[in-house]
């Protein structure tokens, strides 16, 4: 575990100062998600079945609360005083990724909270001023600021994509925040080292966007609305090969890419991980953690999509040895990436059985 008081003193920041740091039968698809479960050491690990209730299209409301350095955008479903589940989304997504887990989480008595990740629907940053990054430590740092903002101790973290890596630096780094874990894809944390190698062929094609964006047509096209459009969605169909979407569906989340700094964001982020961007200095400390790849002690449930591109060989092998504390690993077969907005009902399931791991 790290010591709260070195990783505060990496931060730069007191306990005091939240600003900155860590411190201080609807769907044939979801049918198919029938998790299969690959047993950690000790005691048997259960198969929950998925089941799917009527979908959902939208949140009730949007709030906004003053976060660090952003003024985040979050949707808020279930009691004020239940136990919370905080729900990350990813790239190209966003809170509507988790429209059906929500409902799913909130009748079984959790707070759940899903905010747009910076640069996305209606979070903004603060400051003109403010250097539109996205590594990996500086979206963590905005996540704890949006829990101490709103007075949250500890929650659930689940996530996928950006969010799984966002929820796996959170547990790995401040464990006393986060109750237990849901991880789609295992241990996401950026190895900007290993980055610099390259992979087979067949993982580099799934990428393509990543080596897109460090060229200037790519940054050209993000920042086009057209082109995003049509880009954006040219990965949703890709890395969801089974997922039976509509139109609507894809629109309602594309209009968090209207966001004025979605280009900048996410561009960053594709270049900082290859190398091709620098971060902030002040976070140099946290990524220098996150280098020694840490392990992550609080109860997980890692899943992974049969059908997501992303998804690596071997049922989770390759990151087992990143989770030291109770743990379970699902497969899911027949999903592809966006498993929260495919999956509802297993995605919402191992929530609930995380937090009683």
């Amino acid at each position: 575990m790290i010591n709260r008081r070195s990783f505060g003193k990496a931060l730069g920041v007191g306990a005091g100062a939240a600003a900155v740091g860590l411190a201080g039968p609807a769907s044939a698809a979801d049918a198919a998600a029938v998790p299969t479960t690959t047993p950690a050491p000790g005691p048997a690990t259960r198969t929950n079945p998925a089941t799917r209730t009527a979908a959902h299209t939208t949140f009730p409301r949007i709030k906004q609360i003053k976060a660090g350095v952003l003024d985040v955008g979050y949707a808020e479903l279930g009691p004020a005083h239940g136990p919370v589940v905080i729900c990350l989304h990813g790239w190209p997504y966003d809170i509507h990724s988790y429209v059906d887990v929500a409902p799913l989480l909130a009748e079984r008595g959790y707070r759940v909270i899903v905010p747009y990740l910076r640069g996305h629907g209606t979070t903004r940053f603060l400051s003109d001023r403010t250097f539109r990054n996205a590594q990996q430590s500086a979206i963590a740092v905005d996540v704890i600021a949006l829990m101490d903002a709103l007075k949250i101790h500890r929650a659930v973290l689940a996530g996928f994509d950006w969010g799984s890596r966002t929820a796996d630096i959170v547990a790995a780094l401040r464990p006393e925040r986060c109750k237990a874990l849901v991880s789609v894809s295992g241990y996401l944390v950026t190895d900007r080292e290993a980055n610099l190698k390259p992979l087979a062929p067949k993982a580099e094609l799934a990428w393509w966007y990543q080596y897109y964006f460090s060229t200037e047509r790519g940054r050209l096209a993000m920042e086009d609305k057209t082109l995003r459009h049509d880009l954006t969605r040219l990965v949703w169909d890709t890395v969801s090969p089974t997922w039976d979407f509509d139109d609507a569906t894809f629109e309602r989340t594309a209009a968090a890419f209207d966001n004025p700094d979605y280009a900048a964001v996410v561009v960053h982020n594709y270049c900082w991980r290859l190398s091709l961007a620098d971060g902030e200095r002040r976070y140099d400390g946290l990524e220098k953690l996150l280098a020694a790849r840490p392990t992550i002690g609080v109860p997980a449930i890692t899943l992974d999509a049969e059908r997501d591109p992303f998804t690596a060989p071997g049922g989770g092998t390759s990151y087992r040895d990143r989770f030291t504390g109770p743990y379970e690993h699902r497969t899911l077969a027949g999903i592809g990436h966006n498993v929260p907005q495919e999956a509802p009902a297993a995605f919402a399931q191992a929530v609930v059985d995380a937090d009683r791991l």
